[in-house]
């Protein structure tokens, strides 16, 4: 029989010896995998009070749009154009492609891309809404120019255009809000780039 005295002895760690780390397993997407842990468990789910926000400015976006469209259609024949100063004037034009005159040959081709690119801004917002606090501008602009253009097309298959400025394809305001929200998004994803990241927990 073994006594108490001939038990085995194990050498117990150094005081000054770091304690094994629990192992994190983190399980999701790629894209998880480049975030701290803490924040690949947040929810980036759009809020209701930022659906309500991007709603507003898209309707905002295609409200403006379409007046001032019909205020120049209403006022001014095709091709007419009033000089209000130095290059720029407002022209009345009709472009079957899409921003800047693009593609004026494939309206039909237009209108499904303008489509399937709304519907993933839309599906992309309701996923990751809460990401960037101009989210719901930037997009809300790119899809109120957007829609209202493609109401457009659809509806009498072109866009009317009148923003001229000589040395540039005559656009419209929904032009003008797309190439803005794009602009937004860019800005933030640059200046979000630019912010110093906290170092990793151990």
């Amino acid at each position: 029989m073994r006594t108490p005295e001939s038990a085995p002895h194990f050498p117990e760690a150094p005081e000054n010896q770091e304690p094994l780390r629990q192992l994190e397993v983190r399980v999701g997407s790629a894209t998880d995998a480049l975030t701290p842990l803490s924040r690949a468990t947040r929810s980036f789910a759009a809020t209701r009070a930022q659906w309500l926000a991007l709603a507003a400015i898209a309707l905002g976006a295609v409200v403006a749009d379409q007046v001032t469209k019909h205020v120049v259609a209403s006022h001014l024949r095709l091709g007419e154009g009033l000089h209000v100063v130095g290059p720029f004037t407002i022209r009345h034009v009709e472009n079957s492609g899409i921003a800047f005159g693009l593609f004026s040959n494939a309206t039909a081709a237009v209108i499904v891309v303008t489509g399937v690119a709304i519907a993933w801004m839309l599906a992309y917002f309701a996923r990751s809404g809460a990401r960037h606090p101009v989210l719901p501008v930037a997009l809300g602009l790119v899809i109120g120019g957007s829609v209202s253009n493609l109401a457009d097309r659809v509806r009498l298959g072109f866009v009317t255009d009148f923003l001229d400025f000589r040395y540039w394809p005559a656009f419209n305001l929904a032009d003008s809000f797309i190439v803005i929200g794009v602009g937004i998004l860019l800005a933030a994803l640059v200046l979000s780039e630019r912010e110093p990241r906290a170092p990793a927990a151990r």
